[in-house]
């Protein structure tokens, strides 16, 4: 696409209104295009219509129209969660018209230097980490897109002396064209989003939209444990900054496995050690491979090392990852929430030493989870599940030898599923046991969001 300012007088659609399409129509509007916002849900779901309209926006709720796209749309901006098989787009793409998504957008606009941050799990921790560090060493962070504030109204704020820190979806990534950070960050790559995407090479080529249009000053801070990330390294342009929570590279951020301490190895080599594992504010090699990552962005925006240390000490998490709900008769509960697919799940039941009793389960996207094998057999000590996969969930916790293992009644409604799976879990545990929410699966089979399932567990563990 062309810079926003090139559609004044011309027609733009946008697809969705949520909180980015409600932003970028406004910006389109602002710079003089004529704006149509378009949104399949009926006109009392969309509270968002009216403000708009009394700015001169056209708004239409319902249904996407057969005559909404045609050869006089100059461009469509469509909210990154809606999929390229509806008809709007297909019709956009048959007339070649640009469909992209709000990060093009905001990026014209965008005054500050970007740091862009995708992965397939650990976006949100690490974008907030970034933020915080960059904070705490005196920069101007302003933390956007997947994660806070929409990112076109950030980036009409934004000025030169700041950073925008950005939480990128694969779905937000597939839609851009020119988009280009100064600081591109891919955390890891795991089979999820199918359904969206339709296969691993779509999804792996959005990830990789990250860095596509990267400079050879620009820096790529990549997981050079991740077989995927390093299939993708032919297409980096940038400076590579690797971490490892395996090896101990000569250059790059990695775990030293002697010390247990996270190490930054400058490119002549001297080792700078950071903080030791045991140091860090929450738990798990997971977070640790998200600090690694955090501390090679924040150290390439030039924050000193010893900022990194003292903002690792102090971070506890964000909601609904791995976060501490409380602990009753030496019962821990943890709500991960967030963990929609194995690859979470595993990576926090694994962040605990001691006895872990699962409650998962959830939206059914095809999968038989015997990935879960394993750690179920190694870590898990009784499983309560919920939601379309529980039978599925429930026959590999058979198979790995767990004994405890019981289903929540779904009829009922989701508050109370989740409370009856928060007592079952309760009457299965014993002094020293973790009690841990990670379902390994998307909420929207009984939940409106992970949030929502994050929420109605905290509440039921508090009303033990």
């Amino acid at each position: 696409m062309k810079h926003p300012q090139a559609y004044r007088g011309k027609q733009v659609v946008i697809l969705g209104l949520a909180r980015s399409g409600v932003a970028v129509a406004r910006l389109f509007h602002q710079l003089g295009a004529e704006v149509t916002v378009n949104d399949k849900k009926e006109r009392s779901a969309c509270p968002e219509a009216d403000d708009l309209e009394a700015l001169g926006i056209s708004v239409i709720c319902g249904s996407h129209p057969d005559t909404l796209i045609h050869s006089g749309v100059a461009l469509v901006v469509k909210n990154p969660g809606i999929p390229y098989t509806i008809k709007p787009v297909r019709q956009a793409e048959e007339l070649d018209i640009e469909v992209v998504t709000e990060v093009e957008v905001a990026a014209y606009i965008c005054k500050a230097p970007i740091i862009g941050i995708t992965g397939s799990n650990g976006k949100t921790t690490t974008t907030t980490l970034i933020g915080l560090m960059l904070a705490g060493g005196g920069l101007s962070p302003i933390v956007a897109g997947n994660i806070g504030r929409a990112l076109t109204e950030a980036a009409e704020e934004a000025e030169e002396s700041d950073w925008m820190v950005v939480e990128l979806s694969s779905f937000q990534l597939k839609g851009t064209i020119h988009f280009r950070p100064r600081i591109a960050c891919l955390l890891n790559i795991y089979e999820t989003h199918l359904d969206y995407h339709g296969s691993m090479d779509d999804y792996m080529a959005s990830k990789a939209k990250i860095f596509a249009n990267q400079q050879p000053q620009d820096t790529v801070v990549i997981n050079w444990d991740d077989p995927l990330c390093r299939n993708l390294l032919p297409q980096v342009q940038a400076k590579l900054l690797p971490f490892s929570m395996k090896e101990a590279l000569t250059y790059g951020l990695y775990l030293e496995a002697e010390t247990q301490t996270l190490v930054y190895r400058d490119v002549e080599g001297n080792r700078h050690p950071i903080i030791t594992a045991a140091e860090m504010g929450i738990p798990g090699s997971y977070n640790i491979e998200n600090a690694l990552a955090a501390a090679g962005v924040a150290l390439t925006a030039g924050v000193e090392l010893t900022v990194i240390a003292e903002e690792l000490r102090k971070f506890r998490g964000v909601e609904h990852r791995l976060e501490f709900v409380r602990e009753l008769e030496g019962v821990t509960f943890y709500n991960n929430s967030k963990a929609t697919n194995s690859a979470a799940a595993i990576k926090s039941i694994e962040a605990f030493e001691e006895s872990v009793i699962l409650v998962a389960g959830g939206l059914d996207r095809g999968s038989d989870y015997m990935e879960l094998l394993p750690i179920f057999r190694e870590r898990v000590k009784g499983i309560v599940t919920l939601g379309q996969t529980g039978a599925k969930i429930n026959q590999v916790a058979a198979l790995a030898g767990i004994s405890s293992i019981e289903s929540v009644d779904t009829a009922n409604n989701a508050a109370d599923a989740v409370d009856l799976a928060v007592r079952a879990a309760w009457a299965m545990s014993e002094a020293g046991d973790i009690i841990l929410l990670s379902p390994a699966c998307a909420s929207w089979d009984m939940f409106p969001s992970f949030e929502d399932r994050g929420r109605m567990f905290k509440e039921s563990v508090h009303n033990l």
